[in-house]
């Protein structure tokens, strides 16, 4: 999906890791959230309560999963879910720009 029709968009940003990472939260009609941001090259640890999928739009970057010591790599084009209440790392090598799906359980 390239857009998104009849949403309503909080304009207040997301901001963390002092503006390292930044967002938008987009909800739509029937309650469904998202949120489009951009990552800065770094290292990160994120919590989440619930259920994620993270789309990788354009960028490159290691994400390390709950419960795995692997790092997987993931470049724009690509995505991977993370389950709710848990953490997951992210080591960001070039500008990253993301679509999050929030998943109700």
């Amino acid at each position: 999906m390239q857009q998104f029709e009849n949403v309503t968009i909080i304009k207040k940003a997301n901001v963390y890791f002092e503006g390292k990472v930044t967002s938008r939260t987009v909800i739509f009609a029937n309650g469904e959230k998202k949120t489009l941001g951009i990552l800065m090259p770094g290292e990160y640890e994120f919590g989440t309560a619930e259920k994620e999928i993270m789309e990788i739009l354009d960028g490159d970057l290691l994400v390390q999963l709950p419960g795995n010591s692997n790092w997987q790599e993931i470049k724009g084009g690509q995505s991977f879910e993370v389950p709710a209440n848990s953490k997951f790392k992210l080591n960001v090598k070039s500008l990253s720009d993301y679509c999050c799906s929030y998943l109700k359980n």
